[in-house]
């Protein structure tokens, strides 16, 4: 059984899974799938091909399903998948997909949307993701595990985010953050690692200090930062030593970057 606010509007055609509670003056449009349990306070917007995972809470005034903001969007048929156990806080905005961008937007489970953040079109967003207030992931960005992206900060358009990396406040990334990186200044430096993160995930001293060390080589090794990663892989034993390098030398539309840079 789901508890309906009698002034909600659920279009036919909708999916509610069982145990659902959607609240005063709530829209869930005609192709929304909500899973069980899944909790709408009260007026929010759940529109489009739009499927929301169980266990899954949004806040009041969300704005979640709604057409890209992209004004080469014609009309086409994209949509939105959203995972398990998500909580998506007031006035966030998450849009799907566009057809030249693969056509889904996706949140993975566990994920915490602090207010007023926004999730454009194409975005891929991995698990225990946290977005703080207001922060904003431009169209095609693609935002690893465990990832925490600071209050007003901003991702450019096709940037990655690699696993564990965290984003300081106010901090504009317009490049790709290795995994574990630790970036911050209003335009974006890697200044480090995640320690803090790498310790709470259980990260053994052995693999911290193998990060170190890589992140020194990636800092002032010989050769292009490309060079250096490569050869980080050649006898890497850590597995984020390894993490690194596959996400360094991985297909992307964009640099990286650097550390002191």
């Amino acid at each position: 059984m789901s508890q309906v606010h009698p002034s909600a509007i659920i279009e036919e055609g909708a999916q509610i899974g069982e145990g659902c509670v959607i609240g005063p003056f709530c829209y869930v449009g005609a192709r929304v799938r909500l899973g069980d349990r899944v909790e709408l306070k009260s007026h929010v917007v759940v529109t489009g091909d739009t499927s929301v995972g169980d266990d899954t809470v949004i806040f009041n005034f969300s704005v979640i399903g709604e057409i890209p903001q992209d004004l080469k969007f014609g009309g086409e048929d994209t949509r939105l998948e959203i995972g398990k156990r998500n909580r998506i806080r007031e006035h966030v905005t998450v849009n799907t997909g566009t057809e030249g961008g693969g056509g889904v937007t996706r949140i993975g489970d566990d994920c915490l949307l602090m207010a007023g953040c926004h999730v454009a079109h194409d975005v891929q967003i991995g698990d225990r993701v946290i977005m703080v207030n207001h922060a904003g992931a431009a169209g095609h960005c693609i935002i690893e595990d465990d990832v925490i992206v600071g209050g007003i900060s901003g991702l450019h358009q096709w940037v990655r985010v690699g696993r564990g990396a965290i984003i300081g406040a106010l901090t504009m990334v317009a490049k790709d953050v290795i995994p574990y990186g630790l970036v911050q200044a209003p335009r974006g430096e890697l200044d480090g690692l995640n320690l803090v993160g790498l310790k709470r995930r259980g990260a053994s001293r052995a693999d911290i200090s193998a990060l170190r060390a890589a992140f020194r080589e990636l800092s002032s090794g010989e050769g292009t930062f490309m060079e250096r990663a490569k050869r980080l892989g050649e006898d890497a034993e850590s597995e984020y030593v390894r993490q690194i390098v596959d996400f360094v030398t991985g297909e992307t539309d964009r640099s990286f970057l650097t550390p002191g840079k």
